[in-house]
Protein backbone atom coordinates (compact mmCIF):
# COMPACT_ATOMS: atom_id res chain seq x y z
CA UNK A 1 0.00 0.00 0.00
CA UNK A 2 0.87 3.57 -0.11
CA UNK A 3 -0.47 6.49 1.23
CA UNK A 4 -0.40 10.04 -0.47
CA UNK A 5 -0.39 13.53 0.95
CA UNK A 6 -0.87 16.57 -1.12
CA UNK A 7 0.74 20.20 -0.41
CA UNK A 8 1.44 23.50 -2.23
CA UNK A 9 -2.65 24.68 -3.03
CA UNK A 10 -3.69 28.25 -2.19
CA UNK A 11 -5.21 31.32 -3.56
CA UNK A 12 -3.54 32.98 -6.69
CA UNK A 13 -4.32 35.94 -9.30
CA UNK A 14 -5.23 34.46 -12.76
CA UNK A 15 -1.68 34.04 -14.36
CA UNK A 16 0.01 33.11 -11.26
CA UNK A 17 2.02 29.99 -11.08
CA UNK A 18 1.69 27.23 -8.02
CA UNK A 19 3.59 23.95 -7.62
CA UNK A 20 1.99 21.05 -6.12
CA UNK A 21 3.88 18.36 -4.03
CA UNK A 22 2.62 14.95 -3.23
CA UNK A 23 4.22 12.96 -0.85
CA UNK A 24 4.50 9.11 -0.77
CA UNK A 25 4.84 6.47 1.89
CA UNK A 26 6.70 3.25 1.23
CA UNK A 27 9.92 2.25 0.08
CA UNK A 28 8.12 1.03 -3.67
CA UNK A 29 6.84 4.30 -4.47
CA UNK A 30 8.74 4.06 -7.86
CA UNK A 31 6.73 0.74 -9.01
CA UNK A 32 3.43 2.83 -9.17
CA UNK A 33 2.21 4.94 -11.96
CA UNK A 34 0.99 8.44 -10.45
CA UNK A 35 -1.44 10.90 -11.78
CA UNK A 36 -2.87 14.36 -10.52
CA UNK A 37 -7.04 14.52 -11.00
CA UNK A 38 -9.04 17.63 -10.06
CA UNK A 39 -12.88 18.13 -8.65
CA UNK A 40 -14.81 21.63 -8.94
CA UNK A 41 -17.68 21.94 -6.97
CA UNK A 42 -20.59 20.84 -8.35
CA UNK A 43 -18.22 19.12 -10.81
CA UNK A 44 -16.65 15.14 -11.03
CA UNK A 45 -13.07 14.52 -10.25
CA UNK A 46 -11.44 14.77 -13.86
CA UNK A 47 -7.86 13.45 -15.14
CA UNK A 48 -5.53 16.53 -14.95
CA UNK A 49 -1.87 14.58 -15.88
CA UNK A 50 -0.26 11.37 -15.13
CA UNK A 51 3.24 9.89 -15.09
CA UNK A 52 4.91 6.59 -15.57
CA UNK A 53 6.81 5.07 -12.70
CA UNK A 54 10.30 5.99 -14.29
CA UNK A 55 9.04 9.64 -15.68
CA UNK A 56 9.71 8.49 -18.78
CA UNK A 57 5.78 9.48 -20.06
CA UNK A 58 3.68 11.99 -19.08
CA UNK A 59 0.12 12.43 -20.18
CA UNK A 60 -2.48 15.78 -19.89
CA UNK A 61 -5.76 16.61 -20.24
CA UNK A 62 -5.93 19.29 -23.32
CA UNK A 63 -7.18 21.52 -20.71
CA UNK A 64 -3.88 22.20 -19.09
CA UNK A 65 -1.48 20.85 -21.95
CA UNK A 66 1.17 23.71 -22.55
CA UNK A 67 0.47 25.40 -18.95
CA UNK A 68 0.90 22.02 -16.43
CA UNK A 69 4.22 20.24 -16.07
CA UNK A 70 3.98 16.44 -13.88
CA UNK A 71 7.24 15.74 -12.69
CA UNK A 72 8.79 12.98 -9.88
CA UNK A 73 11.74 12.08 -7.48
CA UNK A 74 11.55 8.83 -7.11
CA UNK A 75 14.24 9.44 -4.63
CA UNK A 76 12.18 11.46 -2.46
CA UNK A 77 9.19 9.70 -3.13
CA UNK A 78 7.60 12.86 -4.47
CA UNK A 79 5.12 13.46 -7.75
CA UNK A 80 4.79 17.40 -8.53
CA UNK A 81 2.61 19.52 -10.62
CA UNK A 82 3.71 23.05 -12.10
CA UNK A 83 1.18 24.83 -12.57
CA UNK A 84 1.60 28.06 -14.83
CA UNK A 85 -0.54 30.49 -16.55
CA UNK A 86 -3.72 29.89 -14.25
CA UNK A 87 -6.82 30.64 -14.89
CA UNK A 88 -9.91 30.89 -12.58
CA UNK A 89 -11.48 27.73 -14.23
CA UNK A 90 -8.22 25.87 -12.58
CA UNK A 91 -10.15 26.68 -9.12
CA UNK A 92 -10.52 23.01 -7.42
CA UNK A 93 -9.51 20.68 -4.91
CA UNK A 94 -6.01 18.32 -6.60
CA UNK A 95 -6.00 14.99 -5.97
CA UNK A 96 -2.72 12.78 -5.97
CA UNK A 97 -3.31 9.42 -6.88
CA UNK A 98 -1.63 6.06 -7.05
CA UNK A 99 -2.00 3.24 -9.38
CA UNK A 100 -3.18 0.11 -7.98
CA UNK A 101 -3.99 -2.58 -10.02
CA UNK A 102 -1.59 -4.60 -13.07
CA UNK A 103 -3.06 -5.19 -16.20
CA UNK A 104 -3.16 -2.10 -19.09
CA UNK A 105 -3.12 1.45 -17.90
CA UNK A 106 -5.23 4.30 -18.84
CA UNK A 107 -3.85 7.36 -17.22
CA UNK A 108 -6.62 9.34 -17.20
CA UNK A 109 -9.03 6.73 -15.95
CA UNK A 110 -10.32 7.41 -12.57
CA UNK A 111 -11.04 3.68 -11.97
CA UNK A 112 -7.49 2.46 -12.30
CA UNK A 113 -6.02 4.48 -9.16
CA UNK A 114 -6.36 2.51 -5.84
CA UNK A 115 -4.62 4.89 -3.54
CA UNK A 116 -5.58 8.67 -3.17
CA UNK A 117 -4.43 11.56 -1.10
CA UNK A 118 -6.73 13.99 0.73
CA UNK A 119 -6.68 16.97 -2.01
CA UNK A 120 -5.53 20.28 -1.54
CA UNK A 121 -7.46 23.55 -2.59
CA UNK A 122 -6.64 25.33 -5.25
CA UNK A 123 -8.58 28.96 -5.77
CA UNK A 124 -7.42 31.14 -8.91
CA UNK A 125 -8.98 34.74 -8.56
CA UNK A 126 -10.02 36.61 -11.74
Amino acid sequence: QVQLAESGGGLVQTGGSLRLSCAASGRTFSSYNMAWFRQAPGKERGFVSAISESGGSTYYAASVKGRFTISRDNAKNTVYLQMNSLKPDDTAVYYCAARGYGGTWAPSRIDDYAYWGQGTQVTVSS
